[in-house]
């Protein structure tokens, strides 16, 4: 059987942009190319670090990139949270998930990625 991987997402900050599909990309710390790459399905999933989740739906993973927050563009950031206008919007959501100091200048990995709908056949 093939391993699952999941983009999990803290239910307070994300499960309405994910529910609504107004969220299509996630910004993760470091460099995640060797863990997530383009055409992997995943399942995203809300809920505590080290706690019980839910999976909302199963997603492909369009395109994984890394590149430094100064390096990524107002539409990317607007993606990783419609709300956002700027890095600096950016960084202070990083720091409050990650507890750790982020700047500008830290490496990331932009996962854009897709629904996957499931069809039945009839009958």
């Amino acid at each position: 059987m093939p391993i699952m991987f999941a983009l999990n997402f803290y239910s307070e900050y994300y499960e309405e942009v994910l529910r609504n599909g107004r969220k299509t990309v996630t910004i993760r710390i470091g460099d995640k190319s060797d863990k997530y790459q383009t055409g992997m399905l995943v399942w995203i999933t809300i809920g505590p670090r080290f706690g019980r989740r839910m999976r909302l739906f199963t997603a492909i993973l369009d395109r994984v990139e890394v590149k430094t927050i100064d390096q990524l563009s107002p539409r990317e950031i607007q993606k990783e949270n419609p709300e956002f206008r700027n890095a600096d919007d950016l960084v202070h959501l990083l720091r409050r998930i990650y507890s750790e100091d982020v700047s500008v200048e830290d490496t990331v990995t932009l996962i854009h990625f897709s629904p996957v709908d499931e069809y039945s056949l009839p009958g």
